[in-house]
């Protein structure tokens, strides 16, 4: 999918504050990108979709990681909302036809970080920030 698509679908399914915050990451990361020599694309769209499950309640977040098979930690279960990162992983993939591991992984690990992160990682971590 297009980024214009992308971002068309997003300003419909996110709230305002949210779409803004997400626009700001994406250019953020892609200004890291530049300065770090890391992939511009990869960066860009990993930033924009980074938070495409965030609007979603709780329960409803608990809900389709079970429905999706998506795995929940026990501090997952207890604070829910971080769930938005694997979740928004999975829609990426799904509703946004996003292919590059790479960016999913990004994606995924964007809230809480995990050992070993490789450039575009931390780029959306920080640019998230």
């Amino acid at each position: 999918m297009k980024r214009a698509e992308i971002e068309k679908k997003l300003k419909k399914e996110l709230d305002k504050e949210r779409y803004a915050h997400t626009i700001g990451v994406m250019y953020t990361a892609a200004s890291l990108a530049m300065a770090h020599q890391c992939n511009l694309g990869q960066a860009m769209y990993a930033g924009l979709l980074h938070d495409c499950a965030k609007c979603i309640s709780n329960h409803d977040k608990l809900k389709l990681c079970k429905k999706h098979n998506i795995p929940i930690s026990i501090s997952e279960k207890r604070s829910p909302f971080l769930l938005h990162a694997k979740l928004g992983a999975y829609f990426a993939k799904k509703r946004y036809k996003v292919e590059d591991g790479e960016i999913l992984h990004a994606i995924q690990v964007h809230t809480t970080g995990e050992p070993g992160m490789n450039t575009l990682d931390k780029i959306i971590y920080i640019a998230d920030y």
